[in-house]
């Protein structure tokens, strides 16, 4: 069996399971931020006052914190209160993104299904889990009863091969595979992500490339668990075995990525799907550089923007906003003295949350503007005015613009490589 398929068939009792098939399934770690209000309403109208596992549950709320209106108050107030009337012990408060703070506590393993109320919990598949984003209805279903119906998704195996060349990161790769291969590439399939650079890629890496199979359409976008995660969960006290591919597994789809001559990628409005090189895409002017986001704002991410930065100012019409995924990120970004150096270089370091990404506050846009974002959507309206621009892109190519006052190849300040 593939991953996904190992997966389905151990949380639904099962020995073996194929694509296609429907399986009911158990899962091991529930996840949700300020949507828990909503399925609290939908759990009292039904009737259901205790959860099926409430140790299961993790909470974070991020998606507006700091709270920018009355409303939003009012709904981090109601999550606090679902969390002490439900039982609910892993609420992990105001510490960041969901899907980093989750990560970086330990709280996902290998081989593991976890759901959360957030199209990008597919993120989880970085550390060999198969994450997948639900609505609130199905969230409500889970917690209620511990269990979701699947139809078992086919696999589409990545090899990612070559060298890791100057000025690459993940983001590259995965904006590469949607613009070679379309947003649909996977459409309800899960993804396997194989070869010598995806052996090779950090956590960080593996995190980005794992969030974004949400943009190619996957139900889960998985890395084979290895040294690297067992290392990084160690470092947790959290064990890992093994887990990957059984010998034989049958795939839907076989696509390779050779990395080696392969330039910084930028996605234009308004599709992430929508990539080019930045060689075609050099000298469009930016008034707004946006690093944060569940997809790249990792201290990996700071420190390359840190790289770039140091000793050179923002652009006079470019605002730098820099949002940590989490508050411990930003508080290994200060120690290393990333912070400093972004700051020093006119950089604006936000609250550590979704901030300016969904478009909820802290970095909107105005008609006529244009934002380089190391998010993963760029759809129209997305962070602000309709009538405004969004192109995605790696941290290297956010901080070389901001640098830059235009979006310009990140070479031309940096050579190095996190692949």
């Amino acid at each position: 069996m593939t991953m996904a398929e190992q997966v389905l068939a151990r949380t639904s009792g099962r020995r073996a399971v194929a694509a296609g098939e429907f399986v009911t399934a158990s899962a091991d770690v529930l996840m949700c931020h300020e949507a828990l209000t909503m399925c609290g309403s939908q759990l009292r109208r039904v009737g259901i006052s205790r959860l099926a596992h409430p140790d299961r549950v993790h909470v974070v709320l991020d998606h507006f914190f700091p709270a920018p209106t009355a409303a939003n108050a009012r709904d981090h107030t109601r999550a606090r209160d679902l969390v002490e009337r439900y039982g609910i012990t892993n609420f992990h408060g105001h510490a960041g993104i969901c899907h980093q703070v989750l990560v970086e506590r330990g709280a996902v393993a290998p081989g593991r299904l976890v759901l959360g109320t957030d199209s990008h919990s597919t993120t989880y598949g970085a550390l060999g889990a198969a994450g997948a984003g639900i609505g609130v209805t199905e969230m409500t279903y889970v917690l209620a009863t511990g269990e979701l119906w699947f139809q078992v998704p086919p696999t589409v195996r990545v090899e990612l091969t070559g060298t890791g060349g100057p000025g690459l990161m993940a983001k590259d790769l995965v904006l590469a595979i949607g613009g070679r291969h379309g947003t649909d590439v996977a459409q309800y399939a899960a993804i396997e992500y194989h070869g010598p650079r995806a052996a090779a890629m950090s956590i960080a890496g593996r995190m980005t490339m794992a969030n974004m199979g949400a943009e190619l359409g996957a139900k889960f976008a998985m890395f084979p668990a290895d040294g690297v995660t067992a290392a990084y969960l160690a470092g947790r006290g959290a064990a890992a075995e093994p887990f990957g591919p059984q010998p034989g597994a049958s795939y839907n789809r076989t696509i390779t990525l050779d990395t080696t001559d392969l330039e910084p990628q930028v996605a234009r409005p308004h599709n992430p799907g929508n990539v080019a090189g930045i060689s075609a895409v050099a000298g469009t002017a930016v008034h707004q550089a946006f690093l944060g986001s569940c997809t790249n704002a990792r201290l990996e991410d700071l420190a390359v923007a840190a790289e770039i930065l140091r000793g050179r100012r923002v652009h006079p019409r470019v605002r730098l906003l820099v949002t940590p995924a989490s508050q411990q990120v930003f508080l290994d970004a200060v120690h290393a003295g990333h912070v400093a150096v972004l700051a020093e270089a006119g950089a604006h370091i936000t609250a550590s949350g979704c901030g300016a990404c969904p478009g909820g506050h802290q970095g909107l846009l105005g008609p006529g503007e244009r934002c380089i974002s190391s998010t993963n959507r760029n759809f129209l309206g997305r962070m602000g005015s309709q009538e405004a621009e969004v192109y995605l892109g790696s941290p290297a190519v956010v901080a070389a613009a901001a640098v830059a006052g235009e979006l310009v190849d990140p070479r031309e300040l940096w050579t190095g490589t996190t692949l």
